[in-house]
């Protein structure tokens, strides 16, 4: 093959437009399960380093992070999920996210990776009742044989988790000002 078939045959393969219904999503793992969220509300991955403790939070926020001069709440999406502590380990990662116009990391087990997913391949989040709350499901996405919850960013915390998290935000960030 010679170097000029195997240029255009990389270009075909990177992909420069997308239909409308389209969508890329940002993969992870908790506890052996695959997650998504949308790529435009990821801001960044940053590996997982100790955070400062707040007292008199929820269990499933682990404590903040000054992520250069940004006071950055960290939630535990295991312990949110009714699925255990995090453990640490080398893989485990934050997920900066933008959640309602308020910077937010999520603490997973790992990242996976970017996925292309099609409108066609995402299911309606299945109906549970109304014992389990999944309005913070986007959709199931099935992508390369296997499942995917697809979450729905502005909806994993309710609006009076929101505001606790914006308080500790708020009372940190002026903290750190008069420091």
């Amino acid at each position: 093959m010679t170097t000029a078939t195997a240029e255009s045959m990389e270009q075909r393969s990177v992909r420069t437009t997308y239909a409308s219904d389209d969508q890329q999503y940002l993969t992870f793992n908790l506890a052996d399960e695959y997650y998504g969220v949308d790529i435009l509300k990821v801001q960044e991955i940053k590996g997982y380093t100790t955070v400062t403790r707040i007292p008199n939070t929820p269990d499933f926020l682990k404590g903040v992070l000054n992520l250069r001069g940004t006071i950055v709440p960290i939630v535990d999406l295991r312990m949110k999920f009714g699925m255990g502590v995090t453990e640490p380990t080398s893989f485990t990662v934050v997920v900066v996210v933008n959640v309602r116009n308020r910077v937010m990391g999520f603490l997973v087990d790992a990242v996976s990776d970017v996925l292309d997913m099609n409108a066609k391949d995402i299911q309606a989040p299945p109906d549970m009742g109304t014992s389990v709350d999944v309005t913070f499901i986007a959709g199931i996405g099935n992508a390369q044989d296997r499942l995917v919850t697809l979450l729905d960013i502005d909806r994993v915390l309710t609006e009076e988790e929101v505001t606790v998290v914006g308080k500790i935000q708020d009372v940190e960030g002026k903290a750190e000002v008069h420091a």
